[in-house]
C-alpha cells in the first residue's frame, strides 16, 4: 500500500496575474503560468500534488489558506502586497501547522520603506525574497528537503 502524495499549496496575493507585463524592471519577463509550470515541473518529480492558486482579493486569499490547513502538508505564499496590511491573512497563516514560506519576487528590503515591514515574517517558518520567479523552485526545493527530512531542517541558534 503506498502512501498519500504530499501536497504544496502556493498562494499568490494581488497583482501577480500581471508578472510579465507588472514593472517587468522589478518583476521580470515571466509570467504566473512560467511560475506555475516551473513548481509542478518539480512537484511532479518530487510524485507531490500542487494547488498552485493567485487571487487579488484578500477573502479568497483567507480561504485559500484555510483550504491548505484542512489539505497540505506544506504551503508557500507570495501575499504581495497584502504583506504589508493584512492581518486576516497573518491569523490565517498563525493556523497552518505545517511549514510555510513567505516568498518575494523582489528583494523587498532594497525597496521602498512601505515594504519593508512584513506582517507575515513572524509566523511563518521562512522568508525568501529577491531570487525573482527562481525562488519559487528553491521554495520547492527546501519544503522537500523539510518535509522529507524535517530532522535535518536547520535551526535558528539559540
Amino acid at each position: 500500500m503506498s502512501a498519500m502524495p504530499r501536497t504544496l499549496f502556493i498562494l499568490n496575493g494581488p497583482n501577480l496575474n500581471r508578472l510579465g507585463r507588472r514593472e517587468p524592471q522589478i518583476y521580470g519577463h515571466h509570467t504566473l503560468e512560467d511560475v506555475r509550470a516551473l513548481c509542478a515541473a518539480r512537484t511532479d518529480e518530487l510524485g507531490w500534488r500542487l494547488e498552485f492558486r493567485q487571487t487579488n482579493f484578500e477573502g479568497t486569499l483567507v480561504e485559500s489558506i484555510h483550504d491548505a490547513i484542512d489539505a497540505a502538508d506544506g504551503l508557500v505564499i507570495n501575499p504581495a502586497g497584502l504583506t504589508f496590511t493584512s492581518v486576516p491573512v497573518m491569523d490565517a497563516l498563525k493556523m497552518f501547522d505545517g511549514p510555510k514560506v513567505e516568498l518575494h519576487i523582489s528583494n523587498v528590503h532594497a525597496r521602498e520603506e512601505i515594504y519593508h515591514k512584513s506582517l507575515m515574517s513572524p509566523v511563518v517558518t521562512a522568508v525568501m525574497a529577491g531570487f525573482g520567479v527562481w525562488g519559487y523552485r528553491m521554495a520547492v526545493d527546501w519544503m522537500a528537503q523539510r518535509l522529507t527530512s524535517p530532522a535535518a531542517a536547520p535551526r535558528a541558534p539559540s
